[in-house]
């Protein structure tokens, strides 16, 4: 159903609906994108649990103390945390922190990092990029023989990283704090497919890459390249295919402007980008991986992307994703109308034909001529008095009413 609003201060996401897969701290990432003037979409596609069994986790907490340990491994905060939380529960703590002083720690970034100093603990070495590649290959230049190291796993068996150490002779214990494992709504991850297929969404955030992975996953044989050219911002042209062809960057990330409104794809760092990165789709991340920094990029990045201006009858008119900004009005418009304004808002004044229209407003093939017309005539019928902005060219399309 079209809603039209007054508002009185419009925020930098107005307009914009972000759909928000992170679990854990979801309502703090939700609160920093609305405060923004978003409509935020929940759609967890992972959740963090602890492994059902402690034994595993004390069994190797034990281990640790039996022998002094050469190197631990530090891979999340969260993780981090939960083991010496655990230990002081069994009465380990101490004994715990003693062993890690006495032997060097890794960590695999700022998070982890802030975990062990907040343990009474500090790193000896963390690598920039965040990557658990770069600390095996740190350790790999490192003599291993008869070395024992301590790694905390991070949601999952870290099985090549474990096989790659202990053939160069190390002793290495897996210390398993936590466990990926699937939402509670397992339709979740389905229902966001096709909200980005559709481009019902400008913009998807993630925290994790196996959220990246669990939405590649749902997507199936079938939907996959739908959701990946949803992201990458492909529309069918006359003379094939024009997609965004920038390559994926930290912060300022993508380079040009969404072909017909692609959805932007927003992580919280490399690392969780990875799985898009390494299938060349377009993603973002902030310079720091926080939660401010990465709902403010995303903020910067759709207001870049996702805003159009022009001046009709003497007003200055804002598309801005799926709102109408006048002097006094904000306009909301439903999805379908939202995608044919935005088209048309392309190059303002030209004639669109109805053929144009359904590919760039329906890049996924579900409309047809009718549905072109019928979204023109929910869209009239949302701008109202405003209706005149869109202008009917007998036999040749629609376009903008806007000033020369």
């Amino acid at each position: 159903m079209s809603t039209v609003a007054v508002q009185a201060a419009v925020g930098q996401l107005t307009g914009f609906t972000v759909a928000v897969t992170a679990d854990r701290r979801r309502d703090e990432l939700t609160a920093l994108l609305r405060r923004q003037g978003a409509r935020v979409v929940g759609a967890p596609l992972v959740r963090i649990a602890p492994i059902e069994d402690d034994g595993a986790l004390r069994g190797a907490t034990q281990r640790c103390l039996e022998a002094p340990l050469d190197y631990v491994v530090a891979t999340t905060g969260v993780g981090w945390r939960g083991w010496m939380s655990a230990a002081e529960g069994w009465g380990l703590g101490n004994a715990l922190r003693a062993a890690c002083a006495q032997a060097m720690v890794l960590s695999r970034g700022p998070k982890a990092s802030g975990a062990v100093r907040a343990s009474g603990l500090r790193e000896a070495w963390s690598p920039e990029s965040e990557a658990t590649d770069e600390v095996l290959a740190w350790l790999l230049e490192q003599p291993l023989e008869g070395k024992r190291i301590a790694l905390q796993e991070h949601g999952a068996p870290l099985t090549e990283f474990v096989a790659a150490l202990r053939e160069k002779g190390a002793e290495v214990i897996e210390v398993p704090v936590y466990r990926w494992l699937p939402p509670e709504d397992r339709g979740a991850a389905s229902r966001l497919v096709d909200s980005i297929i559709r481009r019902d969404v400008h913009a998807v955030t993630f925290t994790s890459a196996p959220a990246v992975t669990a939405l590649l996953t749902a997507a199936g044989d079938d939907r996959r390249l739908p959701l990946l050219a949803a992201f990458s911002g492909v529309v069918e042209e006359s003379n094939g295919l024009a997609s965004d062809s920038s390559r994926a960057r930290g912060d300022t990330a993508t380079s040009a402007a969404p072909v017909s409104g692609g959805v932007l794809a927003a992580c919280i760092g490399p690392v969780c980008a990875r799985p898009f990165t390494q299938l060349s789709v377009p993603v973002v991340w902030p310079r720091r991986g926080r939660l401010g920094e990465l709902a403010r990029l995303v903020g910067s990045e759709l207001q870049r992307r996702g805003t159009r201006r022009f001046v009709a009858r003497g007003t200055p008119i804002t598309v801005q994703g799926s709102a109408v900004l006048l002097p006094n009005d904000t306009i909301f418009l439903p999805p379908a109308p939202s995608r044919v304004l935005w088209a048309l808002s392309e190059r303002p004044g030209r004639v669109f034909s109805r053929g144009e229209l359904l590919r760039r407003a329906w890049p996924n093939g579900q409309g047809d001529a009718r549905a072109v017309e019928t979204a023109v005539a929910r869209l009239r019928g949302c701008l109202g008095e405003h209706s005149w902005l869109v202008v009917t060219v007998t036999k040749r399309g629609y376009r903008l009413a806007v000033d020369t």
